[in-house]
């Protein structure tokens, strides 16, 4: 829910700062040029634009103006190309001016809970009665090869480059393991070394063996979507991925959370019925949860070929595909965004695994492959454009020339692979840079948020 704040009536003023853009810097652009009705410009101080309800404000060094955002009647509204998820507001009353802070939503491949209520079902499933701790270590060390995220910190580029990297490897699993028995150690010792069953003593090697087990579950688990792993990193920066799950599959959240909340609601019926039986056990129950997610697995796996089989068996404008991959989507299990690449473009449509038949709307879409051009090819030489297509599967490019005052490209990247057919856009997981007149990489963003490139002197 949208938080409203109010302001005084006798501020005529705001400066509005901007921590992260949208990419497409003309569209916001061409909507501040066009500025809302009731909006009177103020004129510029210090580089920046004044509204008598609205001010955006540059951040780059050029000072070019890339957001808007009004305030009406005392409430702020976020505009219409933007996609707010948090704002933080503070009024300082002394100095009469709004400060805004506005972030904007970056598409990222994490879906934390599916891994830690698998770590918490391998516990349940028998392995919580041979030590203490158990079901606690392998909780944390199911999510633990998610630390990567930290890469972000360093920039945007730094982090998608990181991401499913080292600690996703079986080289890594061990090291992030030990990391783990680690952190229980500390928690343990500040717990005054209690645990809830005295007579068993804590055993720190099997919690290892532990560790290690929740973190290759972690690298099975990721393996099965469509974004993929790179397990044999540093040896191998080859990434693998099987495309039968949705980033975030609700199937498989139920069964994991059925494993764990039924013995205990079951316990509960019991108890207020009377009965002497207490219902099934949690051992029986999260096991029952870890079969279903292999069924599951099997399942996708069925309908992923039957997918892949129909869209090979067909032609496309009269060519024959050279390629063609099948990904799901979210709840569905037999609905596939099919992706075929011919000799000179690209095919996305629907496809229905269990009919099967292939586009059954009638909405399939075409991308043409692009030229090659200098400035590709200096984007795709840069380190994101690298990066970019060593992890893509269907990858294409779109270049725009900047307009004056601004001289330059912009060159994005997307990978077709996430582009559903009648998707609005943005396109999720898109990257791209921006290169001078000499195409020489200023600025590289992934999502929307960007990063300034600092070329050695």
């Amino acid at each position: 829910m949208r938080r409203r704040m109010r302001f005084p009536q006798h501020h005529r003023k705001w400066r509005v700062n901007y921590s992260i853009v949208a990419p497409h810097l003309d569209e916001w652009e061409s909507e501040l040029s066009a500025r809302p009705s009731g909006l009177r410009s103020l004129g510029r101080n210090h580089g920046h634009r004044y509204f008598s309800q609205c001010l955006a404000a540059p951040i780059y060094p050029d000072q070019r103006h890339i957001g808007i955002c009004s305030l009406q009647q005392g409430f702020w509204t976020r505009p219409a190309a933007s996609s707010i998820i948090d704002n933080r507001a503070a009024l300082d009353h002394r100095r009469g001016r709004l400060s805004l802070r506005v972030n904007y939503n970056v598409h990222h491949p994490l879906e934390p809970i599916t891994h830690l209520l698998t770590g918490a079902c391998i516990g349940r499933a028998g392995l919580n009665r041979k030590t203490p701790l158990a079901t606690a270590t392998l909780t944390l060390a199911a999510e633990a090869p998610d630390l990567d995220v930290v890469g972000q910190l360093r920039g945007p580029v730094f982090g998608f480059a990181h991401h499913r990297g080292f600690t996703h490897s079986f080289l890594g699993v061990p090291l992030v393991a030990a990391l783990v028995i680690a952190i229980m150690c500390l928690i343990w010792r500040l717990r005054g070394r209690r645990t809830n069953d005295p007579r068993l003593p804590v055993r720190w090697g099997l919690l290892y063996l532990y560790a290690c087990l929740a973190g290759f579950s972690h690298i099975l688990l990721d393996f099965t979507n469509n974004y993929g792993v790179r397990p044999f990193w540093p040896f191998s920066e080859r990434w693998y991925s099987w495309d039968i799950v949705f980033i975030v599959e609700p199937v498989l959240l139920v069964l994991l959370l059925g494993g764990l909340i039924l013995p205990s609601l079951f316990s509960l019926i019991n108890e207020e019925i009377g009965a002497r039986a207490h219902g099934p056990k949690g051992r029986l129950a999260a096991s029952l949860a870890l079969i279903g997610v292999v069924l599951v697995w099997a399942l996708r796996d069925f309908e992923h070929r039957r997918a892949v089989a129909a869209l090979e068996a067909r032609i496309y404008r009269g060519a024959d595909p050279i390629r063609v991959s099948a990904y799901p989507y979210w709840l569905n299990l037999f609905r596939w965004n099919g992706v075929v690449e011919t000799d000179n473009f690209f095919a996305v449509m629907l496809v229905d695994s269990l009919a099967p038949d292939v586009d059954p709307a009638g909405r399939m879409e075409f991308h043409y492959k692009p030229e090659e051009t200098p400035v590709t090819l200096a984007a795709k030489n840069s380190d994101l454009g690298r990066v970019y297509l060593d992890w893509a599967k269907q990858p294409i490019t779109e270049t725009e020339e900047l307009s004056p005052p601004r001289q330059g490209y912009v060159v994005r990247f997307y990978d077709l692979r996430y582009d559903y057919p009648g998707r609005s856009r943005p396109r999720p997981l898109s990257a791209g840079v921006v290169l001078d007149q000499n195409l020489q990489v200023k600025e590289a963003f992934f999502g929307m948020r960007r990063q300034i490139v600092r070329r050695a002197r």
